[in-house]
């Protein structure tokens, strides 16, 4: 590969990283509309992000599988064509007013969003040569992802305006942005020339394997176990804390104002962008063990600040108002922690894949199907959270999340070794 293929390949893969983010992040404020518009509780409200990373579960070993046999190009192709008729069945949702359609829309939406997840971080992991500098590259993709996830929630939540009387309807200027993204992003990627160096060892080289022979494989080394379970955890943490607290700042007892309540939640996404920023910078000096210790350490420091500080007390925060200026807004304390949160999420991500496929060499590809599997997480651990709110209340839910940062952080410590099982 030259130098100047591997920049354009950069360059499409970031784009595909914002793409992920963006249609993935929808799902929040539409938890919001879908409880005022069909009476949901806060469980049911995260079913549609339930549908949306559950895809997942179904997808994550046949993309790698398509990865694998067909490469970057075909693999990231499909994934936007199916991306685009996901997004359209959710238009198709507000047209007939049915929750029914939402959920399949939202599923179908899942099974592109795996497919791109399952592209671009063995992508960017090989352009930058694995090790420090493939979790580099992944790392800033990954602001890209958070550039878009910021805009999602503060443009939905607008477009919802009176979160009490808002309809799927609402979000179509959202859903038809998403529509043109994924057309736009398949013509670039039809015209463009991506290395594909895995396919072409295959190609000079092949050898016939087992799946399940390469399954297990991938299993056969312990941290790479550790490793997909801490994916699992950590995906239900990144989604989990802005889906709750953006219904707990919507709720009548706290009554934010929708539009205000997504900025903020935007705000989490801006800090995973400042850190994934900050991660790119220094991933190529510091450990991924190291920086995964430390984020997940403060992680549960700010949770437990979060859930532990008087509900009633207040502060300024920054957020746009109702008047769409920048302006300080009075939010619970507990929710700026929450939202600082995201300075630890940024980086997870790049750190748990870059500590779980090290040494794993020819079961890398199968190895990130088996991880997109796991992302499934994404949608399990907000659904138990939202469960746990409807009976304890949205702080107490907050306990699902501690668990889960103190499981990554034993990962760093003890489960992260490269070590292949007996």
């Amino acid at each position: 590969m030259n130098k100047k293929g591997n920049v354009l390949a950069i360059v499409i893969m970031f784009f595909l990283f914002a793409m992920i983010s963006f249609v993935t992040g929808l799902q929040n404020p539409m938890g919001i509309i879908v409880k005022a518009q069909f009476g949901a509780t806060n469980a049911m409200s995260q079913l549609g992000n339930l549908a949306n990373f559950i895809a997942y579960a179904f997808m994550g070993l046949p993309a790698g599988l398509i990865l694998k046999k067909y490469g970057y190009k075909v693999t990231s192709l499909l994934a936007v064509a199916i991306g685009f008729i996901g997004v359209g069945i959710s238009f198709l949702s507000g047209v007939a007013e049915s929750f029914a359609v939402y959920l399949t829309g939202a599923f179908v939406s899942g099974f592109s969003m795996c497919m791109l997840n399952t592209v671009v971080n063995p992508m960017l992991n090989t352009l930058g040569g694995g090790g420090n500098k493939g979790n580099q590259l992944i790392q800033f993709g990954g602001s890209m992802n958070s550039l878009a996830a910021t805009i999602v929630p503060v443009l939905v939540g607008y477009l919802i305006g009176d979160a009490s009387r808002a309809t799927i309807s609402d979000a179509n200027p959202a859903l038809f942005i998403a529509m043109a993204i994924f057309a736009l992003a398949f013509l670039i990627i039809l015209f463009s020339r991506i290395p594909e160096p895995d396919l072409e060892a295959v190609k000079a080289n092949p050898v016939k394997e087992n799946t399940v022979e390469s399954i297990k494989g991938a299993l056969s080394y312990r941290h790479f176990v550790f490793g997909i379970i801490a994916i699992f955890v950590y995906v239900g943490v990144e989604v989990g804390i802005p889906n709750i607290a953006n219904l707990y700042m919507t709720s009548p007892e706290v009554g934010i104002a929708t539009g205000v309540a997504g900025t903020v939640v935007g705000m989490y996404w801006l800090l995973m962008l400042v850190g994934r920023l900050i991660g790119g910078a220094v991933g190529g000096k510091v450990s991924s063990r190291v920086m995964m210790i430390c984020v997940s350490t403060v992680a549960i420091c700010f949770l437990l600040l979060g859930m532990f500080l008087p509900e009633g007390t207040m502060v300024k925060f920054p957020a746009v108002g109702s008047d769409l200026k920048f302006s300080l807004v009075q939010i619970p304390v507990g929710v700026m922690f929450f939202v600082l949160c995201g300075l630890c999420t940024s980086v997870m991500w790049g750190n748990i894949f870059n500590l779980a496929v090290e040494g794993l060499g020819k079961y890398t590809s199968i190895a990130s199907g088996l991880f997109m599997v796991m992302v499934c997480g994404g949608g399990v651990l907000p659904y138990i959270q939202g469960a746990v709110a409807d009976a304890f209340g949205y702080i107490n839910s907050f306990w699902v999340l501690v668990i889960a940062v103190a499981y990554m952080l034993f990962f760093a410590l003890f489960g992260s070794k490269p070590v292949k099982k007996a």
